[in-house]
């Protein structure tokens, strides 16, 4: 894989510091696109420090007013609501966004493909309710990449299908994340760390020390698979625990297979260790629904990127560039 490929929640392990420099540290969490938003960032200025923290909130809402599908505002809905009828005009950054994810798609052999909200919307994770397997048959067409059709030049997108919708929520926190340390690196700040849910991306180190990353258990939400030192990357983690249902002795999760309509389960999470979250976040949701043997494949052929995961055995794989470090 080349090109545009040249990167759960996550636990994480700060080092105790003395109380001069914790002062010098700017902390904030906020919910936010469905998810818990933390913003750790060193500055040298009280008021620097303040507004680099609000200004990465205020980005995380407003990528949530843009690609929110739960929003009826939001570009992402109004796209979902009328691309089947006719080319839908959106901005550029939804465009270029929509258009990397089909990218993504084409090189990841459709195991990462936005389409699957078109069955993915039956799931309602909150009251444990699924879609009968009439209805995934019926949907099951509409999924897949290439009915997103695109205008370049208007910058608007048509779905060649009637019952296609998409849904970013395997992208969009990995892209604000990327913004948020572009806005933080704008504004002088140089240690500093953005967590969206399962994605993290960390400027710089914890002021010479590295930044003390956890992987959570995908079974026990109090307990570390493993700790990963860490210093100026970012890590993404996308696993079954997020948003499930238990029902007759089977687990349904959010990340569903394009294929099947249905729950992939041949792992429990895969966490990505690369520079750019966008590409981390994606790249978790594929090979999640890969599995171990065609996800590593993917990976070991993606330079720049590597990945920990733990299979429906609990056992923990890693990619070749981390096998040779330990």
């Amino acid at each position: 894989m080349q090109g545009i490929l040249a990167s759960p929640v996550l636990l994480l392990c700060m080092m105790a510091y003395s109380g001069l420099s914790y002062a010098k540290w700017f902390e904030d969490n906020q919910g936010i696109m469905g998810t818990n938003i933390h913003v750790e960032l060193w500055s040298e200025s009280v008021q620097q420090g303040k507004d680099a923290t609000q200004a990465v909130m205020a980005e995380m809402q407003r990528i949530n007013q843009l690609m929110s599908p739960y929003i009826e505002s939001s570009e992402l809905s109004q796209l979902n609501s009328r691309g089947s009828i006719s080319a839908v005009p959106v901005s550029k950054e939804l465009f270029e966004l929509i258009s990397l994810s089909v990218e993504l798609a084409k090189e990841t052999d459709g195991a990462f493909d936005i389409t699957f909200a078109s069955v993915g919307y039956l799931y309602n994770y909150r009251e444990n309710q699924k879609p009968k397997q009439g209805q995934i048959d019926n949907l099951l067409q509409a999924i897949n990449y290439r009915h997103i059709k695109f205008n370049v030049d208007e910058y608007s997108i048509f779905f060649a299908h009637p019952n296609v919708k998409i849904d970013l929520g395997g992208i969009a926190k990995g892209h604000a994340v990327d913004n948020s340390i572009g806005i933080l690196k704008q504004r002088g700040i140089k240690y500093a760390l953005v967590t969206a849910g399962g994605d993290t991306r960390l400027l710089g180190d914890r002021l010479g020390k590295p930044w003390m990353v956890g992987i959570r258990d995908p079974r026990n939400k109090v307990k570390q698979a493993v700790v990963l030192p860490l210093a100026d990357t970012g890590l993404s983690t996308s696993g079954d625990y997020e948003r499930y249902f238990e029902q007759d002795g089977k687990r349904f999760h959010h990340i569903l297979s394009p294929q099947t309509g249905t729950s992939a389960n041949a792992v429990q999470s895969v966490s990505i260790i690369g520079q750019r979250s966008t590409l981390n976040d994606a790249l978790s949701t594929a090979v999640f629904v890969l599995g171990v043997q065609k996800g590593m494949d993917l990976l070991n052929r993606t330079p720049g990127y590597d990945a920990i995961i733990v299979d429906n055995q609990r056992k923990m794989h890693y990619s070749n560039a981390l096998m040779k470090l330990w």
